[in-house]
């Protein structure tokens, strides 16, 4: 059909948005601006940027129109950074990467593995893993979100809201629609995001894992400052993992310590680390039913000064539930071993599970990674709370408060030594030999040079 055949039927059009969200035209789809510059490429740049602009209008005035505002601003179709330094360059190479993706068996109406979305995410993972100190920031392996979604939806069929305050990609968030089925994510998805980039990123990543657009809502913002979804608190299940001992304006600030997120510790965060602004943030969004996972920079749970102050206040009032020591060199941008931090407010007692984990993992390449097997082993031993030697341990409060309410999992886990055990009366005999043995070519070298200097 032409354009023009559409624009006769508005109802089609408004009933497609209403369900979509969006709306393109049949000139504006893939295969036709492929066929449509087959001979010419010349203007191929300005007409993908008309067509992103065009479906973004098409929200405008509708239901769906924040979850599109602004979603391709950061696509720039004309970078000669990226694409080439004339026009002609960077259109060639916009048709042979059109090209490229028309070869891919891509077939929407059919796939039932979320072809479209795994892809992305796969691509996301592929530029994480080459983009150094910033592949972190936006992008959790999906084991590790995978162990997180496990954690806080374990023992339930549904949720009713999920939520992470630094969302990156989506990655954690998407998780709970693999572990419990979207269906069963009741109220939808909800995260913040500072960086804009990452922030479209991460509403790109929902649409194209199928989650309708009255099914998320992600913002942009600064979440410990200007937090978006008080409105929609609190939450089942929180999973995160903020930025690592990134700076925040603290107590520069004087009005947040009255800030019910941050009162109830009496003290704010270290203007040098916001770890723990943002698990209090995260706690405070909390249902009374609901767990929160927080994947924490290892300093987190030993640093002193206004960091104990808030440890002391989240173990004392018994929200901690468990932490779990995680493997080194998980995650892109860094090759150091966070923990999570596992957050309740309805614990049945005054105990924390600790789990040394840092042996559970596979080395491919030059990173390690978390099998299923791992992941089914850490779950669990949280849901059966026992002691294990050299892998989990039940601590009381009490012994927690004796160690100065330090967290670190080998304060409370001796880990297994794994040095070669020596029989030390073997040992001796074996050095006595030696010695023995050491006397007597000590004699014949002796008696080798005296002969030497007699005849000499």
């Amino acid at each position: 059909m032409s354009d023009e055949e559409i624009d006769e039927n508005k109802e089609s059009i408004a009933s497609i948005i209403k369900e979509k969200g969006f709306f393109i035209y049949p000139s504006q789809l893939f295969c036709n601006i492929l066929k449509s510059h087959a001979q010419d490429t010349t203007n191929l740049n300005e007409t993908l940027r008309t067509t992103f602009d065009k479906i973004e209008a098409s929200t405008i005035g509708t239901t769906s129109e924040s979850k599109f505002k602004g979603l391709f601003s950061d696509l720039d179709v004309n970078s000669s950074k990226n694409l080439g330094d004339t026009l002609l360059k960077r259109n060639e190479k916009l048709y042979k990467v059109m090209q490229a993706i028309e070869q891919l068996d891509l077939h929407y109406s059919d796939n039932t593995i979320d072809a479209f979305g795994d892809a992305y995410e796969y691509l996301m993972r592929m530029y994480a893993s080459s983009a150094g100190k910033s592949g972190g920031e936006f992008f959790t392996p999906q084991e590790v979100s995978h162990l997180l979604a496990r954690l806080t939806s374990y023992g339930k069929q549904s949720v009713n809201k999920v939520y992470d305050p630094a969302c990156g990609s989506g990655a954690l968030l998407l998780q709970f629609a693999k572990v419990l089925g979207k269906a069963n994510v009741k109220q939808g998805f909800f995260g913040q995001e500072i960086n804009p980039t990452i922030y479209n990123l991460c509403r790109i990543n929902m649409l194209l894992h199928n989650v309708g657009f009255e099914n998320f809502d992600i913002a942009l913002g600064d979440t410990l400052l200007e937090p978006k979804h008080a409105d929609d608190e609190p939450f089942d299940a929180i999973v995160s993992n903020p930025p690592y001992s990134t700076k925040w304006i603290g107590d520069d600030d004087p009005k947040l310590i009255n800030d019910p997120r941050f009162a109830p510790a009496g003290v704010l965060a270290p203007k040098g680390y916001a770890d723990l602004a943002f698990t209090m943030h995260m706690l405070s969004w909390l249902s009374p039913s609901g767990t929160c996972a927080i994947v924490e920079f290892p300093g987190v749970l030993y640093r002193g000064s206004k960091e104990k102050q808030i440890r002391k206040y989240l173990i004392d009032q018994n929200f901690i539930d468990t932490i779990i020591q995680l493997p080194d060199n998980l995650f892109f941008g860094t090759n150091i071993a966070t923990s999570i931090i596992v957050l309740k407010k309805n614990k049945p007692n005054m105990h924390t599970l600790f789990i040394d984990a840092s042996e559970q993992f596979t080395k491919v390449t030059k990173k390690n990674i978390l099998e299923p097997s791992h992941i089914d082993t850490i779950v669990n031993a949280y849901a059966n709370r026992q002691d294990i030697e050299y892998f989990s341990r039940l601590v009381s409060v009490e012994e927690i408060r004796a160690n100065d309410y330090n967290l670190s999992t080998s304060t409370y886990i001796t880990p297994k030594d794994t040095r070669e055990a020596i029989d030390i009366t073997t040992l001796n005999a074996q050095i006595a030999q030696i010695v023995e043995k050491q006397a007597t070519l000590r004699a014949q070298i002796d008696s080798i040079i005296k002969d030497l200097e007699s005849a000499g």
